[in-house]
């Protein structure tokens, strides 16, 4: 069968299509929670309601206390965003078959572009955290994360 530049235009469209319907079905679904970015939100408000576990591991509040000096600034108390400013890492966005550990600790490091949300990049911390800081504020928010329905 030969294929003409007609039918490897269709091709391509359909495939971009295809790709782009993909995407868009794997967008943040917010509907439990207040709409992210509405126009009814408040400037710096939390996005979504997180429930606190009734304990933390041991490692989990050596994690919340590098959170909230570190990561709270952004990303609010417990993990719950802050509108117009970063997104909720309390978000099946952020699950761990998403976002793994190791993406944690490359935003971090690294910085991550912006590509779920539009809040912007993240960049780079200035303040630099050892592995184990990052691991035990990973284990922070997996922890909130599995108290909010998250795996």
């Amino acid at each position: 069968m030969k294929i003409t530049k007609t039918s490897g235009l269709v091709l391509a469209v359909a495939l971009v299509g295809a790709t782009a319907w993909h995407f868009a079905r794997n967008l943040p679904d917010t509907s439990p929670n207040k709409a992210v970015g509405s126009a009814t939100a408040t400037p710096g408000a939390a996005l979504v309601e997180v429930k606190l576990p009734a304990s933390l591991s041991a490692q989990a509040a050596t994690g919340k206390t590098y959170y909230d000096a570190v990561c709270a600034s952004c990303h609010g108390a417990n993990a719950a965003g802050q509108d117009g400013i970063a997104p909720p890492l309390v978000h099946k966005i952020y699950e761990p078959s998403h976002h793994g550990d190791a993406a944690f600790l490359v935003a971090v490091r690294n910085g991550a572009r912006q590509h779920h949300w539009s809040f912007g990049s993240m960049l780079p911390l200035e303040q630099k955290l050892t592995d184990g800081e990052i691991a035990a504020i990973t284990i922070y928010v997996r922890e909130l994360q599995r108290g909010n329905g998250i795996m």
